[in-house]
């Protein structure tokens, strides 16, 4: 593959990202790269957890042959602008100019979208938004609106990420981490400013609001471009069973549960999974059967050949 440095314009700001390409003159078909929530950069990485899930699906797309472009995010890595007061809809927005110049290129023939966890949301946003568009594999995908989703989550985790310790002190008065979640997503609505504190923590308050009002359903409905949607079985931050209500919503649809996979599309042997394990399990590769479910889907629905315009 050859990856070159780059970048593209979103609402005046400068993003920087990556555009790797199989060797051969093409035109090739490619797939863009949309990462999850949080201060990303183009591999999918923050400084606090280098989780490198945007370079490897890269990674696993090059090698069937794909052209890929993933890019840092506002005020993230060599991006202009900045992460903390950009929203919800300011990433889509930077999604969808990521598209346009994906697509505009000589050597790029049909685009498919591929987005991890908040990223597959958005995926799906441009798959609507761009009928143009081949298509998306949604990774770690969730139904349920954006409040619904941290609810889901906390309920999940807080026997998993909370010692024990403190949830005994919570305990004692009269409260538990649902409920402290709850409290902070109340205030985080009645917020107005683009940053703020919650429980003496510094958000980005509107990306937030913006992220708990969203509902994916009526964006889905308009979709006609065929969609794969991949969750595992031990995801704590998105439920598998909201596949089955893709599959009963879309009939261009193709869903897989995959056992004992993870938010982060790893192997997890445990009998639940712990998001304060992924650093280490970044050092196994992505479940080979999250691959094998990719390369299946690209090679029946699209043609990896490089085409003549």
């Amino acid at each position: 593959m050859n990856d070159t440095r780059t970048t593209f314009r979103s609402a005046g700001t400068t993003l920087a990202g990556s555009l790797s390409t199989p060797d051969g003159p093409g035109p090739h078909p490619a797939i863009l790269i949309l990462a999850g929530s949080g201060p990303l950069d183009r591999d999918g990485n923050m400084k606090q957890l280098p989780l490198a899930v945007s370079r490897d699906v890269a990674k696993v797309v090059n090698d069937l042959g794909w052209a890929t472009f993933r890019f840092d995010k506002r005020g993230v890595g060599e991006s202009e602008g900045d992460y903390m007061s950009t929203g919800f809809f300011d990433e889509l927005e930077d999604a969808a100019a990521a598209f346009e110049w994906l697509a505009g290129r000589d050597n790029v023939t049909n685009v498919v979208v591929v987005g991890h966890s908040v990223g597959a949301t958005m995926a799906a946003e441009l798959c609507a938004r761009y009928p143009e568009s081949a298509g998306a594999i949604l990774l770690a995908f969730t139904m349920k609106t954006g409040e619904r989703t941290l609810a889901w989550q906390t309920q999940q985790m807080s026997d998993v990420i909370v010692p024990a310790p403190v949830r005994s002190i919570l305990k004692l008065f009269g409260t538990d981490v649902v409920k402290q979640q709850a409290k902070a997503v109340k205030k985080i609505k009645e917020t107005t400013a683009d940053v703020a504190r919650v429980q003496m923590a510094k958000v980005n308050a509107k990306w937030m609001r913006e992220f708990i009002s969203y509902d994916p359903v009526p964006t889905l409905r308009r979709i006609e471009q065929p969609l794969l949607a991949i969750t595992g079985s031990k995801d704590v931050q998105v439920d598998a069973r909201d596949l089955e209500d893709l599959q009963r919503l879309l009939d261009n649809a193709e869903t897989h549960v995959v056992e004992d996979v993870d938010h982060i599309l790893r192997h997890e042997g445990g009998e639940i999974s712990n998001p304060r394990h992924y650093r280490k399990q970044v050092d196994a590769p992505i479940d080979q059967r999250v691959i094998d479910l990719m390369s299946v889907w690209l090679a029946s629905h699209h043609d990896s050949s490089p085409r003549v315009r």
